[in-house]
């Protein structure tokens, strides 16, 4: 199996708002950035979907390591949580619905796919591919305010 680097990052104008997301795929010497957005989404969307870009574009099955500087994210997919919102007809306890429901059934089943470790790093610490992602992903959304 290939392993590939991935790092992604989401971004919101206003939250909710205009989003985007940025994309990093590294590969021995290849290198493929990927960024897109919403018109209306929130930040959370974003890192959601960010990741599941990511994943749907790698075309065979592969080991993967995806950097995330997304809490959100990462934490619901280490610790658990998101596999217990599911086995609870997506609720994130007795009271409260578990969000974005849409992207997380879009992303479980590429995580049977492909071998996924989710490490979270911090966002704006010099981390040039993370920096790099939140770049691609605010271009798209001044490229998309400008736009309209």
């Amino acid at each position: 199996m290939k392993h590939v680097t991935i790092y992604t990052d989401g971004a919101c104008s206003g939250n909710p708002g205009p989003g985007g997301y940025g994309i990093v795929l590294l590969y021995h010497e290849f290198r493929k950035e990927l960024f897109g957005g919403e018109v209306e989404t929130t930040n959370n969307r974003m890192e959601l979907l960010a990741v599941i870009k990511a994943l749907e574009a790698l075309k065979e099955p592969c080991q993967v390591t995806l950097y995330s500087d997304s809490k959100y994210v990462v934490d619901a997919i280490e610790k658990g949580w998101v596999f217990k919102w599911k086995k609870n007809s997506w609720m994130r306890n007795k009271k409260e619905k578990a969000l974005n429901v849409d992207l997380w059934e879009r992303l479980l089943p590429l995580l049977d796919f492909h071998a996924v470790r989710f490490v979270w790093v911090k966002g704006h610490a010099d981390n040039v591919e993370n920096e790099r992602c939140d770049f691609l992903a605010r271009q798209f959304i001044l490229q998309q305010t400008k736009s309209q």
